[in-house]
């Protein structure tokens, strides 16, 4: 029984941090930066858009999420994939085009990455 609650629990802790860092971010619009801090186009184009400010905070909250289940070395290989992603990101410049599919395919790998790990068993 208490299985089957553990795995109910980590089906929906995703979700359950998700909301709760939206709620965080509330009615600041804010990414997962600081907005006050914003230099590059990339980071002015996200403190602008809400669309683009809510998926940077889920992108945000998914990646700390992971990290924070993974072993060292693992999150070594994260942090220098997720340091490519933004510089990939700061190449789309303003362009919200390529911002919306940058922050799509990026929070597309953090959930295969998740339900990868959730596959293996309970945790």
């Amino acid at each position: 029984m208490k299985r089957n609650r553990d795995h109910r629990i980590g089906r929906y802790l995703p979700s359950v941090l998700l909301i709760i860092a939206t709620l965080a971010a509330g009615s600041a619009c804010a990414a997962g930066f600081d907005c006050n801090r914003a230099r590059l186009p990339d980071e002015k184009a996200i403190c602008a858009s809400r669309q683009l400010s809510e998926l940077d905070v889920e992108m945000s909250v998914r990646y700390q999420m992971l990290t924070g289940l993974v072993a060292m070395g693992t999150r070594g290989n994260m942090q220098d994939a997720q340091e490519t992603w933004l510089k990939s990101r700061q190449a789309c410049g303003r362009d919200h085009a390529c911002l919306l599919a940058a922050y799509r395919s990026r929070i597309g790998t953090l959930k295969d990455e998740y339900a990868h790990l959730a596959s293996r068993g309970p945790f």
